[in-house]
């Protein structure tokens, strides 16, 4: 197949093209490095080395014999959209450009619009090019699970069939997210559905987890080709943030209670999920949402999992609880459905069976380049980012024309 991969240098996105492309589908990446301008604007790093993409695609073009194309630009300009459609022809989009932190989305005004323009406006430009470009074209969107929130009810995927005053109907499950950042992704999902109602567009959301680990085949042959780790406070993952604290010696710092749960993947089960939709793609007129997780854990239960393991590695790990600077439930109830994936064939790798090699080893192996300061909270949902380090969002235009780091 030919599939095009919209923030192909990103952590999912490289991965993901790596993966296709050595399942022999013709792959082309779509970035304008604005995720890597991120880092200098923030002050931080992501914890492993990220080559420049033309280095890291001419060493995989070494190793593998398999070319990737590249598209330089930026997707919230229709323009440059549509040529990319037209002239790659792809048979499947797979979209992860797109700004991807809840705490980036809360720094303030600047950062929350932001976040929405180029979120919403850059899938709103993907739909046009497709309808008017490559109407057959399969549209695969990474949402999030963090679009519904945390009810008090099982979280279906996608739609839940309700009986009200005598009456059936399915409609879309409601909708709870917790950041701007959540928000722009839940008018992302409606602007898709409405647009394959509409114009027949085929479309799959995939409402994903939180993805972890830096390890997949592909990135295993050459240290050139090494993913994201990524713990700082803004967008590191709490499972990052934990295995850096104990590769360092410094307590693992709980949010609250730590009651907060939710779903989780291995990036190799992110790429498999990617390859068997692109496999199986949704008919004419069809948006499909699949809930792409493989297992749940509280953000205690992370801790001590972690605290436990270590004591193998011969490191001493302790757990704090710090004040919680989001605004969520510390204790709730969750049990969200993810069967679809399954039954085309997913078979999950666990947690229990990868944190150590995946992550923990990561950490420990490039310890040097952890900064302990990027662990603490600067961002509250109440009152904005603390002004440790520069807020202004770099633009996207400003981003391609810089060298990627």
């Amino acid at each position: 197949m030919r599939i095009a991969i919209l923030g192909g240098d990103g952590y999912c996105g490289w991965a993901t093209a790596l993966y296709l492309s050595s399942k022999g589908h013709s792959i082309a990446i779509i970035d304008n490095f604005v995720r890597r301008q991120w880092d200098f604007e923030l002050g931080v790093q992501t914890l492993t080395p990220i080559r420049p993409l033309p280095e890291r695609l001419m060493v995989w073009q070494q190793l593998t014999g398999r070319s990737i194309e590249t598209f330089v630009g930026d997707i919230t300009d229709y323009e440059f959209v549509a040529s990319v459609i037209s002239t790659f022809k792809p048979e499947a989009v797979v979209h992860f450009a797109e700004q991807r932190s809840a705490p980036y989305s809360m720094i303030d005004l600047k950062h929350a619009v932001f976040t929405q323009v180029n979120n919403v406006v850059g899938t709103l430009n993907l739909l046009f090019a497709i309808k008017e470009l490559a109407p057959d074209c399969h549209i695969i969107k990474l949402g999030t699970m963090g679009e519904y929130g945390t009810p008090n009810i099982d979280i279906e995927e996608g739609f839940i069939t309700i009986n009200h005053n005598g009456r059936t109907d399915t409609v879309p499950f409601p909708k709870q997210p917790g950041s701007f950042y959540h928000l722009s992704k839940v008018h992302d999902s409606h602007n898709i559905m409405f647009t394959c109602k509409i114009w027949g567009l085929r479309a799959t959301d995939l409402n994903q987890g939180v993805v972890y680990g830096t390890v997949t085949d592909e990135v295993q042959m050459d240290e050139a080709l090494i993913n994201r780790f990524d713990y700082d406070d803004v967008f590191g993952t709490v499972l990052n943030r934990f295995c850096a604290q104990a590769a360092i010696g410094v307590p693992l710092t709980v949010y609250g209670k730590g009651g907060q749960t939710r779903g989780f993947l291995d990036i190799r089960d992110t790429v498999r999920c990617i390859e068997i939709v692109c496999l199986n793609p949704a008919e004419r007129g069809e948006f499909r949402v699949f809930n792409q997780f493989t297992e749940q854990f509280s953000v205690l239960e992370l801790a001590k999992l972690i605290k436990e393991v270590s004591r193998d590695l011969d490191l001493n790990v302790q757990i704090d609880h710090i004040p919680d600077p989001r605004v969520e439930a510390e204790a709730h109830y969750y049990n969200a459905k993810h069967s679809k994936l399954a039954d085309l064939g997913l078979e999950p790798h666990l947690l229990s069976e990868t944190l150590v090699n995946s992550l923990i080893n990561v950490a420990i192996r490039y310890r040097d380049r952890i900064d302990p300061a990027m662990f603490s909270p600067q961002v509250n949902w109440r009152v904005g980012r603390n002004p440790r380090r520069t807020v202004s969002p770099i633009r996207p235009e400003l981003a391609a024309a810089k060298e990627p780091r």
